[in-house]
Formats: C-alpha cells, sequence, structure tokens
C-alpha cells in the first residue's frame, strides 16, 4: 500500500483529492535505490492543465526508458490546499513516490505561458528550494526551465539554475550523463553547471552579466567565465520519426482538459504569421511518416483505453499525408467507437468533407481565425487568408449541415485603424448572411450562431512584431468598445455574439513576454503579496501587481507601450532560435508596406532555417 503525503482528512478537505494521489494507469514506478537521477517533471498549474500537456508526457515517457532515472510528476496545489500545506508544514512532492521534491536530482520546469510565472515560485517555495540559485546548496536540486517561454527566460533568470532551449529530446541524454560523471567524481553543483553551460541548448544563468544603458535598454549582455558561449543555439529534431514518442500516456482518474489520445504529426509551420511565436520558434516545419503514426495511433489506444484520438500540430491541413492519415483513421478505428479530433484545420472542402465524416454535425461549430477584420491587415500580418476564402468555406458548411461559426480575431495590431476594428463585426455579418443567402429555409435547424472572440495583441519575442508597441489597457478596451458597437448596428445582430479578453492580464503578459532580468523583482514581490494562478481570471489580482512594479520601481510601459529601434539588444538576442534578426527586420519593414511573404513550400523566405539540413527547407520541390 503507498503511503500518500496528504492524510485522509486533508483529501477529504479538498476539492479533487485525485489530484494528489498519483496512482493512475501508465503511472511509472521505480525503487529510488536502484535509479541513479531522480527527476521531477512539473507543470506550474493545476493537474488538469498539466496532465493535459503533450510536451511532459513526451518527456515522461523518454526518461523513464532510461533505466538509471526515475521521472516523476509535479504540478501547482490547487488554492485549497496550497495554505494547508503550508499550516501543516506538508513539502510539496511528486506524484509517483509521494517524496519530497526537495529530495530530487532535478526539478524540472516546463514554462508555456507567461502567466503561469508566480506559480513557479510557489512550486520552489512549497518545495523548500531557496527562489534564488545563487542561495541553493548542494544538496539542493537543479531547476531547470524549457519550453516557449525560455526562449526569452530573463525575467525567471534568478530562479534557475538552467535553462534549456528548444526541443527536449536531443541533449537531456547527455545533460544526465554529466550530472552522473560529475557525481562519481565527487564535483561541486558550480562544476556540473559549468560542464553543462558547454552542452548545446543548455543556459546558464549566473555566468552573463547584463550591462543597462542610462535609457533602461541593454547595453551589453556577455559571459562572466572562460568557455562559455556568447550565443546559446536552440535545440532542434531533425529527422521527427528517430525521436522517441508516447507508448504508454498516463491515464487520468478524473476528466483534464484534454481526455484523448495526442497524436503529434509534425512540429512547425510553413505560413509565417508574423504575430506568431511558435512559427518562428519551430522553423522549420517537420514531419513524422505516415507509418510512424499508424503504429504509435494503434499503441496508444490500445495502452489507454481512451475514445478519442486527436491530430497535434501547429496546421494540420499543411501535413503533406494528412488524406491517407484521416482515412486510416476513420478505417480503422471509427468502426471501434473511436472518434477523431482534427484541430487547426483550414476550412476548404477536403477539411469540411473529412469533418462531416467523424463529427456529429449537430453538436459542432466550425472555427475559423481570421485574426484581422480587413484584408489590408491580414496582408500586415501575412495571415493569407482572403475573406473570400472565409466565406466559401463558411457556404461549404453551411450546405453541409454546420450552424455555428466560431471567429478568433486580435485587436491592437500593428497599423489597426477603426476600419480594421469595425471590420470585425461586418466580417461576422457577412458570415451570418452567407447562411441565410445559402441554406433555404425548409432545410435551417434554427438561426445560424456567430461568435467573434477578439484577444489583444502582445508583441513576443522571435517574431517579427518584436518590435512594436502594445496598447494601453484603455487603448485595448476603447477599440473593444468599437467593436462590440459596430455589432450592435448589425442587421443579423441576434445571430451574432461577441465577446474580449481581459485587458489588465495582456498588458501583464507583454511586461513578462519582453522583460529583461529587473522584472524578476516584480514577479517575486507580487508572489510575495498573494499572486497566484494568475491565468485564471477568478484568482488574477492587478492590484497586486501593479503595487509590485510600483515597490520595485519597474515601470511596465517600458516594456510595453515603447516602440523599439531596430538595431535595440533584446534580453533574449543571445538565443539563435533559427530565425535569424535580418530576417525578422525585414518582415517588420514588409509588414508596414502591407506586403505579403509567400508560405514555405511556395518560395523560401530566406529566415535561417535552413542550418538545420532538415525539414520543409530540404523537400523535394519538383
Amino acid at each position: 500500500m503507498r503511503k500518500l503525503a496528504l492524510s485522509d482528512e486533508i483529501l477529504l478537505s479538498i476539492q479533487q483529492p485525485a489530484r494528489y494521489i498519483g496512482g493512475e494507469v501508465n503511472m511509472c514506478v521505480k525503487d529510488p535505490k536502484d535509479v541513479a537521477i531522480r527527476f521531477a517533471m512539473c507543470f506550474p498549474d493545476v493537474y488538469e492543465i498539466g496532465m493535459s500537456h503533450l510536451g511532459m508526457q513526451i518527456l515522461y515517457d523518454m526518461f523513464n526508458r532510461r533505466e538509471d532515472i526515475w521521472c516523476e510528476r509535479v504540478f501547482s496545489p490547487w488554492t485549497d490546499l496550497d495554505p494547508l500545506m503550508r499550516q501543516h508544514k506538508i513539502p510539496l512532492f511528486a506524484l509517483e513516490s509521494q517524496d519530497p521534491v526537495k529530495d530530487f536530482d532535478f526539478l524540472g520546469i516546463t514554462i508555456q505561458y507567461e502567466m503561469c510565472y508566480t506559480n513557479i515560485l510557489q512550486v520552489l517555495d512549497l518545495s523548500g528550494i531557496p527562489l534564488h540559485a545563487r542561495e541553493r546548496k548542494e544538496e539542493d536540486p537543479i531547476v531547470i526551465g524549457g519550453g516557449p517561454c525560455a526562449y526569452n527566460p530573463e525575467p525567471l533568470a534568478p530562479f534557475f539554475d538552467l535553462f534549456y532551449i528548444g526541443e527536449g529530446e536531443t541533449q537531456y541524454d547527455a545533460l544526465f550523463d554529466l550530472y552522473k560523471k560529475n557525481r562519481s567524481q565527487g564535483g561541486s553543483r558550480e562544476d556540473f553547471l559549468l560542464g553543462a553551460a558547454g552542452l548545446p541548448g543548455i543556459y546558464v544563468p549566473a555566468f552573463y552579466d547584463v550591462a543597462y544603458r542610462e535609457d533602461g535598454t541593454i547595453r551589453s549582455f556577455v559571459p562572466n567565465r572562460e568557455g562559455i558561449p556568447e550565443r546559446i543555439g536552440k535545440e532542434l529534431v531533425v529527422e521527427m520519426d528517430e525521436a522517441p514518442y508516447i507508448e504508454n500516456p498516463i491515464v487520468p482518474f478524473i476528466k483534464v482538459t484534454q481526455d484523448r489520445v495526442v497524436l503529434e504529426i509534425q512540429r512547425g509551420c510553413i505560413r509565417g504569421c508574423r504575430f506568431c511565436q511558435a512559427g518562428n520558434i519551430y522553423r522549420p516545419l517537420r514531419e513524422h511518416s505516415l507509418e510512424y503514426l499508424k503504429k504509435y495511433a494503434y499503441q496508444m489506444l490500445k495502452s489507454t483505453g481512451h475514445e478519442e484520438i486527436s491530430l497535434s500540430s501547429l496546421s494540420s491541413s499543411d501535413y503533406s499525408c494528412l488524406k491517407e492519415l484521416v482515412t486510416f483513421l476513420i478505417e480503422e478505428f471509427q468502426g471501434r467507437g473511436v472518434n477523431i479530433s482534427l484541430p487547426s484545420l483550414r476550412i476548404d472542402a477536403f477539411s469540411l468533407d473529412v469533418m462531416s465524416k467523424v463529427q456529429d454535425v449537430k453538436k459542432s461549430s466550425l472555427t475559423f481565425a481570421p485574426e484581422a477584420g480587413t484584408q489590408r491587415l491580414r496582408d500586415v500580418i501575412n495571415k493569407g487568408l482572403t475573406e473570400e476564402a472565409i466565406l466559401n468555406g463558411a457556404a461549404q458548411a453551411f450546405r453541409g449541415g454546420w450552424n455555428r461559426v466560431k471567429l478568433y480575431f486580435m485587436l491592437g495590431l500593428p497599423t489597426e485603424t477603426r476600419e480594421d476594428m469595425e471590420g470585425i463585426a461586418l466580417l461576422a455579418e457577412k458570415v451570418a448572411e452567407t447562411f441565410y443567402d445559402e441554406v433555404p429555409k425548409e432545410k435551417r435547424h434554427g438561426k445560424v450562431q456567430v461568435g467573434a472572440s477578439s484577444s489583444f495583441f502582445v508583441p513576443k519575442p522571435f517574431t517579427p512584431f518584436q518590435w512594436a508597441k502594445m496598447c494601453t489597457k484603455e487603448e485595448f478596451l476603447q477599440r473593444a468598445y468599437i467593436v462590440k458597437d459596430k455589432f450592435k448596428e448589425m442587421k443579423n445582430k441576434k445571430s451574432l455574439k461577441y465577446s474580449y479578453h481581459d485587458a489588465d492580464v495582456t498588458v501583464l503578459e507583454g511586461v513578462l513576454a519582453r522583460g529583461d532580468r529587473r522584472v524578476a523583482a516584480v514577479v517575486e514581490k507580487a508572489y510575495q503579496n498573494g499572486a497566484l494562478y494568475d491565468s485564471w481570471t477568478e484568482h488574477f489580482d492587478n492590484d497586486i501587481w501593479m503595487k509590485a512594479f510600483s515597490d520595485c520601481n519597474v515601470n511596465p510601459d517600458f516594456y510595453t507601450t515603447r516602440e523599439r529601434k531596430l538595431d535595440e539588444v533584446f534580453p533574449w538576442d543571445f538565443i539563435d532560435a533559427g530565425v535569424t534578426k535580418e530576417f525578422l527586420a525585414r518582415e517588420w519593414k514588409r509588414a508596414m508596406e502591407e506586403t505579403v511573404t509567400p508560405n514555405c513550400r511556395q518560395q523560401c523566405s530566406g529566415c535561417g532555417a535552413r542550418t538545420y539540413k532538415g525539414g520543409v527547407c530540404f523537400e523535394d520541390k519538383n
């Protein structure tokens, strides 16, 4: 019988005790005495969110294939358990063994979005690990960060011993072997970090110094030790079929966000949307073979008992064997009661035909992401989607039996005008009109429902818009009100619904996305004053953050509303993400000229990703 870290009394007093007990199907259990390294893999959010993250499942499976490593899972305790752990002095623990995280060799934290930064400090705090890397002792775990937010690690630099930049499949084995060798030779924590800093993709913040100019911009960012690289290249899996995938995914006891088997069909994207960080940092596009995907589809459905399989990628329609894969999945699994989910599809005749086969039309809605309300602004952001294509797709869908459509937009994009804002309502109206034009009265099942929602634009590192200024909270809301008022003028307003995101959260996200090391003090102060689960609307408290900025004498406007000069040194410039700064600057200028750049399969734009010698850059163009 496993001994649990939490007593029955505590488990009975909190929501969803299954978040904390482990024991799920396919959980990996090893004897601590039989392994050389214990690795705590943390997703700094609630269990249901973390267990839905594909990258964490891939690394968990990969690490545990090594006999000398035991990888266990850790999540942020929810707000009901957090005070109880502090009150009863219960240290944060891993699910598999229920042992304290502080006893592990590594604490690996995946950083998927900026609004989880205070949760990272919660994890360290509850684990009894000093928040600052410089204060950690020899016996403390090595704290390592990875994920998309590691492409600007500076707002978190004081809290991490090292960051892994890029895809985890390539260098972790070397890192673990180095750790074992260092320990066997009696090396210190610092000896290991010095060795790790020599591995590709590894960034040790303590070995770099930052100097600032009087205007607050960065003067220099340089190594402070001999032999430490000035620039760090991202790690990338070139041959996707050579990378391990999940053979036996963990099956949670409770319903999680992605309660299904997830099949990753490709990484990267050919589209080149200028606002999209993922589309740049994961370049070039690389595909799994059809045979590889067939094998893992069988394996994962068999080992989990799940009744749904979902295809994962940034743009599934660009997978070159999509038709063959979907045909295989339908023929093999749909007759066995397995549902097939196809997110990230462009709405065209093939996609609609596929969806009509795999979905219950009455229960589904279709999603379009025009991102901008006018063609001019879609050209600025290089969306590559025309109004004609949107309306044609909607017409085909309505004729096929759909009557619900979701439209996603952004407000506050560079060069945006009132016409662009009002264009959101006008485009939603045109989609509704298309329904009434295309579907005869006797064939309609109620009214059409068109839901439009707008997020607010955040310029991200390694995008052509990294130089752009952000709107203030007031400007964001003013733009949302313009759109809202325009919706009220529409003839089909009863069929239309409009919503928009939280402006305060967006502004904070902008600071954390492009921040430097000085922002770390603000994150720490906000955490000390009670900030936690900032990505959850019911827990976000903007006043805490504004007070933290004031107390730390940091002006958030410096990171948000200020447009950058082309030659400014960014906090993330020491990272080579594959796309060159020259390419991004060229795309920034093309955006201002409202010029579209062809996608990677149409024409190479010279972004720099060819240096990886694989993927779409080397596809046979004949």
